[in-house]
């Protein structure tokens, strides 16, 4: 679905999340074994389609928390072009 249309490494951050559920940019950098700038990058575009959130990390102000958007059953699906 919505997942043909994103590059590899967002897919591959989405799966991360999906499995290991919030984590810290640099949790994603070292469960995907991608670059910093390409989690980067993908968190971006993530973002842009408004498939996950970002959570202020209260343990450390520093460091920002990615986790999926959840989905309501009233929600529809964001489009993707």
């Amino acid at each position: 679905m919505y997942q043909q249309t994103l590059p590899p490494s967002s897919k591959t951050v989405l799966a991360i999340l999906d499995t290991g559920g919030a984590m810290t940019h640099k949790d994603l950098v070292q469960k995907s074994r991608l670059a910093p700038r390409t989690v980067r990058y993908a968190l971006k575009k993530l973002k842009e389609r408004h498939l996950i959130i970002e959570k202020f990390n209260f343990r450390d102000a520093r460091q920002i928390i990615y986790q999926n958007r959840p989905l309501n059953s009233t929600e529809s699906q964001p489009a993707l072009v």
